[in-house]
């Protein structure tokens, strides 16, 4: 599903543009935005009443792992890959090269896997929500 995911973030909407990039069976495809669709990743919206066609949004939930998918991604263009990487991140209003990481959203600092420890939330609901 992260490639899913990953296409839609990328613009794609429509279920051909989707199954043409990522080369899947139709019905791997439709089971896969079926499932996004009941978490709540995607919703449907009609673009064509005749014949009826549907184009799929990422929610606010869905757009929420754009964090995930680029650290994801600048993780295997580093590590998995020996050749160079078949795009790159870049900020639209400077042109500038960007390097996705992961960073505290509250001192915007980068996370350290030698700093960083979980313990028991003294929160009832998550303060992402």
């Amino acid at each position: 599903m992260p490639l899913v995911i990953r296409e839609l973030l990328m613009g794609r909407k429509r279920f051909n543009e989707i199954q043409d990039q990522l080369e899947i069976n139709r019905s791997v495809l439709s089971a896969r935005l079926a499932r996004l669709e009941n978490e709540g990743i995607v919703e449907r919206t009609p673009y064509s009443e005749h014949p009826p066609r549907d184009e799929f949004v990422l929610t606010d939930k869905g757009r929420a792992l754009w964090d995930v998918l680029a650290v994801m991604g600048a993780y295997g263009d580093h590590w998995l890959f020996d050749e160079a990487p078949e795009f790159e991140f870049y900020d639209k209003h400077s042109g500038n090269r960007t390097e996705p990481i992961v960073i505290d959203r509250i001192t915007g600092q980068p996370l350290d896997v030698n700093a960083t420890r979980r313990r028991p939330s003294t929160d009832a609901i998550s303060p992402l929500r």
